[in-house]
């Protein structure tokens, strides 16, 4: 499983790495052979759909934006279309930027609150332990994140990632632990792994063994369908149940 998740992981994190300090030997080799995509932390997301439902926007990194596939193969659009057909329509808003991390998501949360969406979910964070960057400051990021996003009244579901052990065993664990840590002391609900059954798979990813296949992406999209349908039956924050 770490074999598998290793691969797929030193690469999540290349869209973003222009312009940083060279890694290792084998990230630096994989850099070589996908383009460098810098992300835009101030750029505004894509408006999300006129029609009537809940605004649901996804905060995330490559995984959320769809990278390598067309914004309506990408699992917040599948989700869309799901929800649509089982008579619970949303409003979505694809908030993905490719190589982001925690500080470039926490940079682009004004704008996105603005919008004033009903659910934020929040995909970040992959990137930050990919980099080896301190996970004190990633977990301070995403604390801020979600406690912005409910003091503007939305409700927030927070995707969990895993990385491989390439900085040893304690940095691996803090990062594992930070999601449901998160999760229990803000009291917002947690997908414990958004590439369950995806990540690793080959059938199930592009070329660069790395973003998920328009499958794959439809398969991350069941993985977060029941936790989001649950969350989208909850009151608004601070809005009497």
């Amino acid at each position: 499983m770490w074999r598998k998740l290793a691969t797929l992981a030193l690469t999540l994190v290349i869209p973003g790495l222009a312009g940083c300090e060279a890694g290792t030997a084998e990230e630096t080799s994989v850099r070589r052979a996908e383009p460098a995509v810098a992300p835009a932390p101030a750029a505004p997301a894509p408006a999300a759909r006129a029609d009537a439902g809940p605004l649901v926007i996804f905060l995330g990194d490559s995984l959320t934006a769809g990278y390598g596939l067309a914004e309506e193969q990408a699992y917040p659009a599948v989700l869309d279309r799901r929800l649509d057909v089982q008579g619970t329509p949303v409003r979505v808003l694809n908030a993905g930027v490719s190589g982001d991390t925690t500080a470039g998501g926490r940079a682009r949360l004004d704008w996105l609150l603005k919008q004033k969406p009903d659910v934020l979910v929040v995909g970040l964070g992959a990137n930050d332990g990919l980099r080896g960057l301190d996970l004190d400051d990633t977990e301070k990021n995403l604390r801020e994140i979600v406690r912005r996003a409910k003091a503007a009244g939305a409700r927030v579901l927070l995707l969990g990632m895993i990385i491989p052990p390439n900085y040893g065993p304690d940095y691996t664990e803090q990062f594992r632990e930070m999601y449901p840590k998160i999760s229990k002391d803000l009291d917002v609900p947690l997908v414990p792994f958004l590439l369950e059954g995806v990540g690793g798979i080959a059938d199930l990813n592009q070329g660069d063994g790395i973003h998920p296949t328009a499958k794959g992406q439809e398969m991350v999209a069941a993985t977060v369908e029941p936790y989001l349908k649950e969350i989208l039956k909850a009151p608004t924050v601070g809005q009497a149940p």
